[in-house]
């Protein structure tokens, strides 16, 4: 019995100085802070959104596409598999504690440096990320699905050239990572193109018009035909949500005359002209700056999620036939509203046991309270923070970052075009709230503020490994990628062909 606990001690005293034990380690490391951080949020926060999509996945009101039926369906599956609504907000921060791991190995794999895969992990510890890692929110379904995409992609990129079955398998995880970010937030669409290219150029460093057509094709095809599958599943009523945001020009923009005058001449029914008048009225008299349709509009009991639908037409005519004659004043609203989600934005720590004026928490929510002692100390935190460091909290911020990462040509490390194309989808993403921002919210920003902090602290890893191979008196001032399939400390292997897994990632 000696010589074989001997042996296992000696076993593993070899594996932690040679390196292969610390991926497990990590895991582990891993696997306890998202339990944590689960435990923290148990059973989930939410918002009025996710209060009604719980309704939805319980069967307790119909499905309507006003939010996702993505996540409505997902959420009844959980439900249906472990009989518990808590699951969902636990898979939230599993995602995004996997996703941190499989990033910190990597880091470990190409630098060697326990440290600095450490700082990877550190991330999902972050004030303004882990504020929400527990609210069952579709923003933060869409930055974690597109951060997994990310680390899929990274994954694929260093995989040596016989992994074919692996490379494969994750090429199509990664795929349906990206769908999901796609149908969960109806504006995703923009930051999900250039994490496709990412997810592109991981498996063909150089890949030719057709192939770019054919995946094109193939994700287009897919994404089409899971919304078709979802709409099955789910026979969702229809509301045209995106009427909410005419809607918001109209009241804000128009005096209520102008108002009244322009539903007259879009031949809009009675009831919609004095519901439009009342609501330019209300914004006005009480100074509502967004979100007109929620805010303002006169609304019955229970909440009609259909009334849109039905005039979603007239509504958008008046907007056509407005606002190139105040083009002006619908610049100036847009510019306004967009200035105030970047400087001001609100909603930075959900509370988690209220939902907005006029409802309540689910019963099946209200039977499993939150547990108080955690809350507080976790609002603490996070309000501490954005005290003291506000533009964590802040768009513009992470709107610089992502324009930084975006114009520079070359960062240190072997990721500078997978860097540029993060900070690309982030871009995008806070550009296309300009003409569409219903309100100011931190949620908003959340994904930027997810990929900008990856990004920057591979950057720093980055930075730190050639200042430490440059401290060690090598010849190559940046940090040496290791082959694929080694691990820190081990020995080489023969020299064999170089892939397309070991392109530098050089800018594009």
């Amino acid at each position: 019995m000696s010589g074989t606990v001997d042996r296992w001690t000696t076993a593993l005293r070899r594996a932690w100085k040679d390196g292969t034990a610390w991926p497990w380690c990590l895991a582990v490391l891993a696997a306890a802070c998202g339990y944590a951080v689960a435990t923290v949020f148990h059973p989930g926060y939410l918002s009025a959104d996710s209060n009604t999509q719980l309704g939805q996945a319980l069967g307790d009101e119909p499905v309507n596409d006003w939010h996702p039926p993505v996540m409505a369906l997902a959420w009844r599956i959980l439900i249906a598999i472990t009989g518990d609504f808590s699951t969902m907000a636990a898979l939230q921060a599993a995602v995004l504690w996997g996703t941190l791991w499989v990033l910190a190995r990597l880091v470990w794999r190409r630098t060697g440096s326990r440290g600095l895969s450490l700082v990877v992990l550190a991330v999902g510890l972050a004030p303004h990320i882990m504020n929400l890692t527990g609210v069952v929110w579709k923003d933060v379904h869409l930055a974690y699905a597109l951060l997994a995409v990310f680390a899929i992609a990274l994954t694929v990129r260093d995989l040596p050239e016989g992994r074919v079955r692996t490379r494969w398998a994750l090429l199509v995880l990664g795929l349906l990572f990206l769908t999901y970010a796609a149908l969960v937030r109806k504006n995703g669409i923009p930051a999900a193109i250039p994490v496709f290219v990412l997810l592109v150029l991981a498996a063909w460093p150089a890949p030719g018009r057709r192939r770019w057509l054919a995946a094109t094709g193939v994700f287009v095809a897919v994404v089409t035909g899971g919304s078709a599958a979802v709409n099955a599943a789910t026979a969702p009523l229809a509301t045209r949500v995106y009427a909410v945001i005419p809607v918001d020009d109209l009241v804000h923009v128009l005096t209520p005359e102008q108002v009244r005058t322009a539903a007259e001449r879009a031949g809009a029914e009675t009831d919609l002209r004095d519901r439009m008048v009342a609501a330019a009225v209300t914004c006005r008299d009480r100074n509502i700056t967004s979100d007109g349709y929620l805010q303002c509009f006169p609304q019955r009991r229970p909440f009609d999620v259909t009334y849109l639908d039905r005039h979603a037409d007239v509504v958008v005519r008046m907007w056509t036939q407005q606002m190139p004659k105040h083009w002006k004043g619908y610049a100036e609203y847009r510019g306004r509203v967009f200035t105030k989600l970047l400087f001001r934005s609100n909603q930075i720590f959900w509370n988690g046991t209220r939902v907005n004026a006029g409802a309540r928490l689910h019963p099946e929510v209200r039977a499993q309270p939150l547990n108080d002692t955690l809350r507080f100390a976790l609002q603490n935190y996070v309000t501490g923070f954005a005290r003291d460091l506000p533009m964590l909290f802040q768009g513009w911020f992470w709107l610089g970052v992502s324009l930084v990462l975006v114009l520079r040509r070359r960062w240190a490390g072997p990721y500078t075009r997978e860097l540029r194309l993060l900070g690309a989808s982030s871009l995008l993403y806070v550009l296309a709230y300009l003409p569409t921002a219903p309100e100011s919210n931190y949620r908003y920003v959340y994904w930027p503020a997810l990929s900008g902090t990856v990004a920057l602290v591979l950057v720093a890893t980055a930075f730190a490994a050639r200042r430490r191979t440059a401290a060690a008196g090598a010849p190559d001032t940046r940090p040496a990628a290791l082959p694929a399939g080694r691990t820190p400390g081990t020995a080489p292997e023969p020299a064999a062909p170089a892939g397309p897994r070991e392109d530098t990632g050089a800018a594009v």
